[in-house]
């Protein structure tokens, strides 16, 4: 699994170009699956039910992963709408992310390659408006640990921007950590090396 921090939508927003008076309503948001994306794009043609198409592309989890990819060109000449949008999201560092375009046409045809101008562009222009947030991956550690080490535990979860997320107590205590997944190597050979070795944990 990619550890690597990254950039997802921190708000929804539209943003309207205009091509040769065709209307293309840009409506970016964070989605985080597949089932994300298809609620997305059906309130978007619930709220613009005369549009022409809605052509939509999304890559719902990390910006480089191909298996998250989708797009649609909603009946406009295959090619020429979620293509060049998802090219254009693939372009960025963002990732949980969808995009819908919404056109209304103007009377004047665009063209094959004016279509792709306009549907790219319009995605484009939008992610100049979109505010962002940086995501770090984290991951879930569960060990045992003596309460003499606890205090140990603790300061190497706090050098290693880490938190506690369970804690059962018995003969000793069961921990479950939450850290940045770049983290965990180092904290765990941090608490190793601090508990002497008394400390041990599963291999994944």
């Amino acid at each position: 699994m990619n550890s690597k921090p990254y950039l997802v939508p921190s708000d929804s927003i539209e943003h309207t170009t205009e091509v040769l008076k065709s209307q293309f309503i840009c409506a970016l948001a964070r989605c985080q699956s597949a089932e994300e994306c298809k609620q997305f794009i059906a309130s978007v043609r619930e709220k613009y039910p005369d549009a022409s198409h809605h052509c939509v592309a999304f890559v719902y989890d990390r910006p480089e992963n191909s298996q998250s990819y989708g797009f649609s060109d909603d009946g406009e000449p295959s090619g020429t709408a979620g293509r060049p949008m998802l090219a254009v999201l693939q372009g960025t560092e963002v990732g949980e992310i969808c995009a819908v375009v919404t056109r209304y046409f103007g009377g004047t045809k665009l063209g094959t390659g004016g279509l792709q101008r306009a549907y790219g562009g319009s995605v484009r222009e939008a992610l100049q408006h979109l505010t962002t947030q940086l995501i770090v991956p984290s991951i879930d550690i569960e060990f045992e640990c003596s309460y003499q080490h606890l205090k140990d535990v603790e300061h190497c979860l706090k050098l290693n921007t880490g938190r506690i997320v369970s804690q059962e107590f018995a003969e000793s205590i069961l921990l479950t950590v939450s850290l940045p997944m770049d983290k965990a190597p180092t904290f765990k050979r941090e608490v190793i090396e601090l508990s002497s070795g008394q400390i041990q944990f599963a291999e994944e």
